[in-house]
């Protein structure tokens, strides 16, 4: 299994999703994640970049990685959007 080097991150009030992703842009993983594991599952993953959408909890969620070494970028909401290929889904 490839080494993950970029995680996005999409906040939510309950369940979160993260997306995985190598040096060459594959996917490594795509994990639906309770808010109560975030913590847990990012502590457990090698130091990478992290990216999401900034929001409310965004500054509060990049605070919480950095301190476990992750590198955080937010992103304004208008850069996000031209990801959105089709209909908006959180995975």
């Amino acid at each position: 299994m490839n080494e993950v080097s970029t995680i996005g991150l999409d906040l939510a009030k309950h369940v979160f999703q993260a997306h995985g992703a190598d040096a060459s842009g594959g996917v490594v993983f795509r994990k639906q994640l309770r808010r109560d594991k975030v913590l847990g599952f990012f502590a457990q993953q090698p130091a990478c970049l992290v990216a999401m959408e900034a929001c409310a909890s965004s500054h509060y969620w990049a605070r919480e990685l950095g301190k476990l070494g992750h590198t955080v970028r937010l992103i304004p909401p208008s850069y996000v959007k031209p990801f959105v290929k089709r209909q908006k889904n959180d995975m």
